[in-house]
């Protein structure tokens, strides 16, 4: 695949979700979808949500135009693109009802699961799991709860750091950028493909995701773009071109991975419950902290640059020093999680979440 047609499918999506924003924008005024002011928020205003039609609407008509044209999207077998296609019905169908209505957690997860189980069925999966130091093991029966899993993690990691303007949509783009790389790297097409068209997909709803935001993603935009994530990580692991399997998508997703884990494992210790929100987050207490929301954002942003190009040097490294790197990036960004969390606790921060 061509870096010029990579970048055609790039600036189609950007110029479809640069139009199809503002129209969301006038439909969630409409239907009352509007997130309003309060404790866990930071806007002072409400702002329209649903944005994640837009993003969806981006993606998933270029790449169906791009298919059907003449073109390298035409030689491109269909399955896939199918998969990815019925998958997002649920995930879209849950979040705009979360962002109208809400969802209790378990039908969230019940739904999330089924979107996985639909990707199982149009082929996706981790067929191998790779041994960081010599060979592979065949998943067998352990690749469906495998693949769900995988969608459920990422799907709840973007969901998660969805809490401070543009930096999920940043944060996805940065994560589209590094498996564009990969697939470039080990010439598989489809990865490239999708990967494309996330990039311009976010890069143009960000025009209007960024601070001040003018419309957020809402759970509709998280959950379809942790979908597309997670599917295309597992077309990148499908010909068992990662040097270690999902091991450069977990490090390209690393900050939101890591923030959601976290988050999931205070609340259990503390009792509290799990799925509920609270003020824990990173970007939290990065506010808390003093930074404004532009250089809370530019911040986090930089980790996950880090982590991108992180993920680029592991797959290029040998086998056994791939995982070992890895554990030593977490370990890193585990420790500068820790010492954001003593900061703000020192200053008295924390609330729900300290």
């Amino acid at each position: 695949m061509r870096i010029p047609y990579s970048l055609e499918l790039a600036v189609a999506a950007a110029g479809v979700a640069a139009v199809a924003t503002p129209v969301v924008i006038a439909v969630s005024r409409r239907l009352g979808a509007l997130d309003h002011p309060g404790p866990r928020r930071i806007h002072q205003a409400p702002v329209p949500t649903l944005g994640g039609l837009a993003l969806a609407f981006a993606v998933l008509s270029v790449a169906w135009i791009a298919r059907l044209l003449p073109g390298p999207a035409a030689e491109l077998e269909v399955r896939p693109l199918l998969g990815l296609t019925f998958a997002a019905i649920p995930m879209l169908a849950l979040g705009v009802v979360d962002d109208l209505r809400g969802v209790g957690p378990w039908s969230k997860l019940a739904l999330q699961a089924c979107a996985g189980l639909i990707l199982v069925a149009f082929g996706y999966g981790v067929p191998v799991l790779t041994n960081p130091l010599r060979g592979s093991i065949a998943s067998g029966l352990f690749n469906i709860p495998l693949t769900v899993g995988w969608v459920l993690l990422v799907t709840n990691a973007i969901n998660l750091i969805d809490g401070l303007d543009g930096l999920a949509a940043g944060a996805v783009l940065i994560a589209a950028v590094t498996l564009w790389w990969a697939g470039r790297t080990h010439f598989d097409f489809y990865v490239m493909f999708i990967s494309a068209l996330l990039i311009g997909a976010t890069f143009g709803f960000l025009c209007f995701n960024f601070p001040p935001a003018r419309i957020f993603m809402g759970d509709t935009g998280s959950h379809f773009l942790g979908l597309t994530l997670a599917a295309v990580s597992l077309l990148e692991n499908r010909k068992g071109t990662a040097a270690v399997t999902l091991l450069l998508p977990i490090v390209a997703l690393a900050l939101p991975i890591l923030d959601g884990t976290v988050a999931f494992l205070r609340r259990l210790v503390r009792g509290r419950p799990v799925f509920r929100g609270d003020v824990g987050h990173i970007h939290h207490r990065l506010l808390r902290l003093g930074l404004s929301p532009r250089r809370a954002l530019f911040a986090l942003w930089g980790v996950c640059v880090l982590c991108g190009a992180m993920a680029a040097v592991l797959s290029a490294l040998p086998r056994a020093a791939s995982a070992p790197a890895a554990l030593v990036l977490a370990l890193a960004l585990f420790a500068a999680l820790a010492w954001v969390r003593g900061r703000d606790r020192g200053r008295g921060g924390g609330g729900v979440g300290g």
